[in-house]
């Protein structure tokens, strides 16, 4: 938030002339330009949204994938095993609704790991540390009440196109 105040000489108030939220107005470009310009993205590759919600969403150049449960989508259900098996499969859920618009994992600028249980953090980070090279996305992980269906593991992530 910024603002700007200017003294009224008669009294010597200081009086707001002009207010300005920056990131108000930069957020009402983007759902401007994202309603001009936004494009759903759908696979079979990878399950089918749960809700009233896209697999992804593609403005510009920008890809957002909504959080992947660890669904293997032939069968519905999560892989055996625990949460690097979850992990897996959540990143091979995302990595084929990108590929569906032909991008990978390397587009990837960002990423959110929500975990049922912090103390799985080593153990999700050594498989996604294999779906990952370097310069890395930046990523934001923690640990959430619950997930949905009781899965382990959600990821969401941020690609760029070039």
């Amino acid at each position: 938030m910024l603002s700007w105040t200017a003294k009224s000489e008669a009294n010597n108030v200081a009086k707001p002339r002009i207010y300005i939220n920056f990131a108000s107005i930069i957020l009402l470009f983007s759902i401007i330009n994202l309603n001009k310009s936004m494009k759903a993205l759908n696979t079979d590759k990878a399950p089918a949204a749960i809700g009233p919600y896209s697999q992804a969403i593609r403005t510009g150049n920008i890809v957002f994938v909504s959080g992947q449960l660890p669904i293997i989508p032939e069968t519905g259900a999560f892989p055996e095993g625990g949460v690097q098996e979850q992990t897996r499969q959540s990143l091979l859920n995302a990595r084929a609704i990108l590929q569906s618009e032909g991008l990978d994992l390397k587009d990837v600028v960002k990423t959110t790991v929500f975990l049922s249980d912090i103390a799985n953090f080593g153990p999700m980070n050594e498989i996604y540390a294999e779906f990952f090279t370097a310069p890395f996305p930046a990523r934001c992980a923690f640990a959430v009440k619950d997930l949905p269906k009781g899965a382990l593991v959600e990821i969401e992530l941020i690609a760029e196109a070039h």
